[in-house]
């Protein structure tokens, strides 16, 4: 299946939710699919974030993801994920806390200035500020995590014009379909 990395795959409005969402329909385990496990969708990852990432004036240029890094950023991206959704469910705990700051010292310990893994470790650890932190939301639609930048915090979706129409075009049709209410 061909693959393209899009404005779309960075509608997290971070770099860590962008890399967190890297895992399409993650709850559903008959279609999810880890655009990582692709180690060349995993290289393509940092230069597409230069283009389309809301934090790419941050990090600048990201360095390839070296082999050795390919673990580091799966662990990275699988604890920002588990303490930001809890966050979001309001279900995290200390411990949930302590493994997220302990994933990003090891991993800005262990990893290159301008890497990937560097690069997410910095951007989670933004995400943590809280006036960030209390904007984040799951997309009613697809599930990924996303900052909530409107004047009300009233975003619904990652990305309007992907899942706000998808969820739309849905209620329509059930609306308009024969025996539909």
């Amino acid at each position: 299946m061909s693959f393209t990395w899009t404005q779309h795959r960075f509608a997290g409005g971070a770099l860590a939710l962008d890399v967190a969402n890297s895992v399409i329909l993650r709850f559903d385990p008959e279609r999810s699919v880890d655009r990582f496990a692709d180690p060349a969708q995993l290289s393509a990852f940092p230069v597409a974030a230069q283009t389309f990432s809301a934090e790419r004036a941050l990090f600048g240029e990201l360095a390839p993801v070296e082999k050795n890094g390919h673990v580091s950023v799966l662990h990275l991206r699988e604890t920002i994920d588990v303490y930001f959704r809890a966050h979001i469910e309001d279900r995290q705990t200390d411990a949930m806390l302590a493994d997220l700051l302990e994933n990003i010292a090891g991993t800005l310990r262990g990893s290159k200035p301008k890497s990937l893994e560097a690069a997410t470790a910095h951007s989670a650890l933004r995400l943590l500020d809280t006036t960030t932190i209390d904007r984040l939301k799951i997309c009613g639609h697809c599930g990924w995590l996303f900052i909530d930048r409107s004047k009300n915090r009233s975003r619904m979706w990652c990305d309007m014009a992907v899942c706000g129409n998808r969820t739309k075009a849905k209620r329509f049709y059930e609306r308009h379909r024969p025996g539909g209410t």
